[in-house]
């Protein structure tokens, strides 16, 4: 009888820590305080200097991180900013567990990183290009070199802000030797 009950757990419990499939048929509100632009690219960037995650549409990823269709095979960061992209939707409880987490590292780093947020649910063609088939999926693209995609989050809320916080220093930031959680 025990059995059972510790399988169904951890089911549940690898399914809360990732989400998959594109889906819409689950949409609920999310109450995420993400500031959300369809505004020139020069406000999107005076949102990410303000200390905010900040939405972004396919034209302004053109602009601010990468044109991928002027440079298909080679990857030319346009930011002024190491960054991190958060691949999301807003029916993933993983992805609404993150948001909170990602609004306060856009304080605790602001003016050394941007953090951006993609709705894939909006956005297709930017979760196709880098192939992001689970959410939520962090795309951290520093200011030289190949930028580092990782999927998934913690076990809990305090390993996740860790282990966001060794991937800035490390990748984005460059600082320290430590592996990544």
């Amino acid at each position: 009888m025990k059995k059972p009950a510790y399988i169904f757990l951890g089911i549940m419990a690898v399914s809360m820590l990732s989400c998959k499939g594109e889906s819409n048929s689950h949409k609920v509100e999310a109450n995420n305080n993400v500031e959300s632009t369809q505004a020139a690219p020069t406000k999107v960037a005076e949102l990410a200097a303000n200390a905010f995650p900040v939405q972004l549409t396919k034209a302004d990823f053109l602009k601010l991180v990468m044109d991928y269709e002027k440079n298909p095979d080679t990857w030319l960061f346009q930011g002024e900013k190491p960054c991190i992209i958060d691949f999301y939707a807003d029916w993933c409880a993983p992805c609404r567990l993150t948001s909170p987490i990602l609004e306060d590292l856009a304080r605790d780093y602001a003016g050394r990183i941007n953090i951006y947020k993609i709705n894939i649910d909006k956005e297709q063609e930017l979760a196709s290009v880098f192939g992001v088939q689970s959410i939520p999926t962090f795309l951290f693209c520093p200011l030289t070199g190949n930028p580092t995609l990782s999927s998934g989050i913690a076990n809990s809320p305090e390993a996740t802000r860790k282990r966001f916080i060794q991937q800035i220093e490390e990748l984005l930031l460059k600082k320290g030797n430590a592996s990544i959680i």
